[in-house]
């Protein structure tokens, strides 16, 4: 079976290994894509489907009630808030386009797979977990980096974009991931290799596993060019190593032991040099110098009382370990005392946009508690430090 696609530049076939793979380049919030998506799959009954989805955001698309079976605690205790909140934002940026159209972020990736099936063809989910690729991406780029990759992408989430049908044909030639992770630039080489080249390779060797002669995979249109060539090249690619999250760098876990060793080094020398008076008076200057930054950060997100405390409490011991900060503390706290409702885990990439959506929605609200008094402690472990330093001499 042939088709003759020359009447879009959005749909691309290619041989390779004795097999036939049709490549159709969306954007993820164009209402032409949806309707192009269909119209291939019927045309072409390929044997088998592939889409840009992975379980999750199947499910996320397919489920509008999912947020209900979300478990905020184990994301907590497993320490995976940041990359929720990763998550969150792009999705937000993604709806906002969509917005501005009457078209739902991915509604071509979930009306590949509803056609598919209305055609009786299997479907077969070809990107790597979501959550795979934000930690490897979080991991990959460096600390201070992470506060501009924060702010670039809360400023997109801000703006109001004022899009129509015709702006989306320039968007699909690299879809709108793409095109916001090319005007970060080069400022973050780390996170364009995972989100846009590893996901090439991944996706391209998801689609030589899909079964049949005749495929069709549906993506975004960035990845076209990337999947083209790793097809053509026909190398096998080993999926555990695109998998694999890279362990915390070495900086940061000395950095982590050296400030305890520090600290407590420093006391046990001040008291032994000047007595335990001086060693109970920097003691008290350590709890109170993380203590209070972080309860004024707690209060800062308007913050549950026993946050509050918890922030106060537990800011001059996690200070002293790597193994969990202050904020998963209070975070988890801020979370059993006001856990947030399903509207409004439903409702956070539109309060996302808003500044007062953020103290408004629980859930955002937990991200802010997060967030300041993490950096109520790291204000109180510098100040705290240098305090005990200086007392040694």
């Amino acid at each position: 079976m042939a088709h003759d696609w020359d009447d879009s530049s959005d749909v691309h076939v290619v041989e390779a290994g004795g097999r036939t793979y049709v490549l159709v380049g969306t954007a993820h919030v164009s209402r032409e894509s949806r309707d192009l998506v269909r119209r291939v799959i019927e045309r072409e009954r390929p044997d088998c489907v592939c889409v840009e989805l992975d379980e999750r955001r199947h499910e996320a698309l397919s489920q509008e009630q999912r947020f209900d079976e979300l478990d905020l605690r184990q994301v907590i205790r497993e320490r995976q808030l940041v990359t929720l909140f990763l998550n969150l934002v792009l999705s937000a940026y993604q709806k906002q386009l969509g917005l501005s159209l009457g078209v739902m972020p991915g509604a071509e990736l979930l009306e590949a797979a509803n056609t598919a099936r209305e055609c009786g063809i299997p479907v077969h989910l070809a990107d790597r977990d979501v959550r795979i690729t934000l930690r490897r991406a979080w991991r990959l780029t460096r600390w201070w980096r992470r506060f501009i990759l924060f702010s670039f992408l809360l400023a997109a989430v801000f703006e109001r974009p004022d899009l129509k049908e015709e702006d989306l044909r320039e968007l699909r030639r690299q879809d709108v991931l793409s095109q916001l992770l090319g005007e970060l630039g080069s400022a973050f080489p780390g996170l364009k290799s995972v989100l846009i080249d590893e996901r090439d390779a991944y996706l391209a060797q998801r689609l030589r596993e899909a079964p049949g002669q005749r495929v069709v995979a549906v993506v975004g249109a960035g990845h076209i060019e990337g999947i083209r060539r790793a097809l053509r090249r026909n190398e096998a690619i080993d999926l555990r190593l695109l998998e694999a999250v890279p362990p915390a760098a070495n900086v940061g876990r000395w950095i982590g032991w050296g400030v305890p060793l520090v600290v407590l080094g420093g006391l046990a020398t001040i008291g032994a040099r000047h007595g335990i008076d001086a060693l109970g008076e920097n003691a008290a200057f350590w709890v109170l110098a993380n203590g209070i930054p972080s309860l004024l950060g707690a209060a800062l997100a308007l913050a549950h009382p026993a946050t509050m405390g918890a922030a106060f409490l537990s800011a001059p011991f996690t200070s002293l370990t790597p193994v969990i900060g202050v904020g998963y503390v209070t975070a988890a706290v801020q979370a059993y005392y006001r856990p947030p409702l399903v509207r409004e885990l439903q409702g956070v990439a539109s309060d996302l946009a808003s500044v007062r959506g953020w103290w408004r929605n629980r859930m955002l609200r937990i991200f802010l508690v997060l967030v300041f008094t993490t950096l109520g402690s790291l204000l109180g472990t510098w100040v705290g430090g240098a305090e005990i330093v200086s007392n040694l001499f």
